[in-house]
């Protein structure tokens, strides 16, 4: 059994692997046994299965993000909204977005193929307006989806006594709501993933940390010799050489409930197992999981100095106090319920939030996510596949591929300004639950490369 990963990862058995020892030989190595290298490895193996390919990980598979996020497969990617509104980005996040949710199929097709039981649930996303404030950029990001081509049936409005219907908040000024997205367990998702690319003849190689270098990548217990490297390393990149700045990483925490009764269930809804969130800034997000839980997460821990990233960030107090006090305060039917889970971790986030591939000789480096990479990773595993292969696909054209956001600024700077821009989401939030509007604050926000 994992201990002290997360309440997904702490509660299920694992095989335990061994780490690489001698030197060895690959086609392609990927460093990461997280989704994003666990899906390139399956996409690469059903295409040429004669492909030697490795997997290494400096903890275990599902150490990192994809064993301890909130269980959202879901078809948005990090700066959709910023890119629709562009005209110069608008054909590009439009083609991406019409891509993300044909992944959901495709996700539902290798779960079936492949027997991966993780509870997955396809009731969508609906993100209430608890606050007056919430409804105007609720509406905003319809619509700006609706000018793009998409209709209804990607994501419409839902009035007050509609909402409540599907998720009854302690505050309703109506919700949006999208069918694309689906709730699962993440920590059965990536050992069952692990568990196919292995029946595909994919050597997954436990503690053992990588570093790409001329022809491969050095490990401590050996020399992987490979013709093309995939850097899916997500938060934990920045502590490869020369890429401290490429990404930061912000922490995300949760908290799980005891199963609640299902009186509590019939007050607060969610029959379909949606996933949901609200319109503050300071991300929330949430599911109604297999077993009747509530597992409930937001951004708001801080930014560590030079991108640090150490087993103590993944628990904050005061985020946690924050997460369990806005549960209460959305669902009053929680008073007195216990909590049975409580962890974190580090997500990547670009200088322009944006994710991307972007091929750098033989490595292929893959990710930054900004929170949104549960479905995300399906498609950029088969990206990847088809760049090594040489495939002829629609996918090499996605405006991700080849791009790549300039770096972040050096610290001190970087610590003061990620900082200073979470205080300012903070207080804008503060401003719209007391009922006020907070211009110019929420002008600045806006030209920031947020979202």
């Amino acid at each position: 059994m994992t201990v002290g990963v997360s309440y997904w990862m702490d509660r299920l058995d694992r095989p335990i692997r061994p780490g690489l020892s001698g030197d060895t030989d690959f086609d392609v190595c990927i460093i990461g046994a997280g989704y994003t290298g666990l899906w390139s490895a399956y996409y690469l193996a059903l295409a040429d299965p004669g492909l030697r390919v490795a997997v290494i990980d400096s903890h275990f598979v599902g150490f990192g993000a994809s064993g301890r996020n909130g269980g959202w497969a879901s078809a948005k990617v990090a700066g959709l909204d910023r890119m629709l509104a562009d005209p110069k980005t608008r054909d590009g996040a439009a083609r991406t977005y019409r891509q993300m949710i044909s992944t959901l199929d495709e996700f539902e097709r290798v779960l079936q193929s492949e027997a991966i039981d993780c509870d997955w649930a396809r009731g969508g996303t609906i993100v209430t307006a608890t606050r007056p404030a919430h409804v105007a950029r609720l509406k905003a990001s319809l619509e700006l989806k609706h000018s793009a081509g998409f209709s209804d049936h990607d994501g419409l409005w839902l009035e007050p006594v509609e909402a409540r219907r599907r998720l009854n908040t302690s505050r309703n000024h109506g919700a949006s709501y999208t069918p694309h997205c689906a709730a699962l367990d993440p920590a059965r998702l990536v050992l069952g993933l692990a568990a196919a690319v292995e029946r595909r003849g994919v050597r997954i190689f436990e503690g053992t940390p990588g570093v790409p270098v001329a022809g491969g990548v050095e490990t401590p217990g050996g020399r992987i010799r490979a013709d093309r490297v995939v850097l899916a390393t997500e938060a934990y990149g920045v502590r490869l050489p020369g890429r401290r700045r490429r990404a930061i990483p912000v922490y995300s925490l949760m908290v799980v409930t005891e199963p609640l009764p299902e009186a509590a269930w019939e007050e607060i809804g969610l029959a379909q197992r949606e996933t949901f969130s609200d319109g503050r800034h300071m991300i929330i997000y949430g599911q109604r999981t297999a077993d009747g839980r509530i597992a409930f997460g937001g951004r708001g821990a801080p930014y560590h100095y030079g991108s640090r990233i150490e087993p103590g960030f993944d628990r904050n107090a005061a985020t946690f106090e924050f997460l369990r006090m806005t549960l209460a305060d959305l669902f009053p039917a929680l008073g007195g319920v216990r909590y049975e889970g409580e962890w974190g971790g580090p997500l990547a986030i670009p200088r322009d939030w944006r994710p991307s591939i972007s091929a750098e000789g033989s490595l292929v480096a893959v990710g930054n996510y900004v929170g949104q990479g549960v479905a995300t990773a399906n498609l950029m595993g088969r990206t990847v596949s088809d760049l090594i292969t040489g495939a002829d696909s629609d996918l090499l054209s996605l405006p991700w591929v080849g791009h790549r956001a300039r770096r972040w600024e050096p610290e001190p700077l970087r610590w003061v300004g990620v900082n200073l821009g979470r205080r300012l989401t903070e207080s804008i939030d503060h401003s719209e639950e007391g009922g006020r509007r907070a211009r110019i604050r929420q002008a600045i926000l806006d030209r920031l490369p947020v979202g």
